[in-house]
């Protein structure tokens, strides 16, 4: 069984996965990271390229790809929940972790990191702040749906917050096999 980190860009899902992987000793997996690495592109270039459809339409492909892989910790994009086929396959064989934090804390977060700005490109031509209010609104409902668990990475430290996911998945495994 996988362990699949969503959440808005931001709120700590490689950081915090990458904790989660080597405190259970598996292997992690940040999906973005690997999309780029299997188009030989940025998500920047695809998205000059096709806009958000064509980046949707591969990154279905990537979710398909490593929904294929068992007993690994994945970071998915932030907008991985908008496709049903995407949320289907990874509730076949994972426990979804949603990781939340408010607008200000993202916008703060996505502002200090010069990485994020680098790499990921604005969704809507509306100012930053305004995006990720915008996005959020519509994605949490989504984003609540699919989760098996809800942290919020806002006033814990990413240590705490990755102990408590184990403890969270632990308590979920050993339910799942008294089943």
């Amino acid at each position: 069984m996988n362990i699949i980190f969503i959440g808005f860009r931001g709120t700590g899902k490689t950081t915090i996965g990458k904790m989660v992987a080597q405190k259970l000793g598996k292997v992690f997996i940040d999906a973005d990271e690997y999309l780029e690495q299997r188009q030989g592109r940025t998500i920047k270039d695809i998205f000059a390229e096709g806009g958000e459809k064509l980046f949707r339409e591969i990154e279905a492909q990537i979710v398909q790809e490593l929904c294929l892989l068992d007993d690994k910790v994945i970071a998915t994009g932030g907008g991985v929940i908008l496709r049903e086929e995407n949320v289907r396959r990874l509730k076949k064989n994972g426990i979804i972790i949603l990781l939340d934090a408010d607008v200000d804390t993202l916008h703060k977060r996505i502002h200090e990191d010069a990485r994020i700005q680098q790499k990921r490109p604005n969704l809507t031509n509306r100012g930053a702040y305004e995006e990720i209010e915008y996005l959020l609104a519509y994605r949490r409902p989504l984003y609540d749906r699919v989760a098996d668990f809800v942290i919020s990475t806002v006033n814990l430290s990413k240590q705490d917050a990755a102990n408590k996911i184990i403890v969270f998945i632990n308590t979920y495994v050993k339910d799942l096999r008294k089943d």
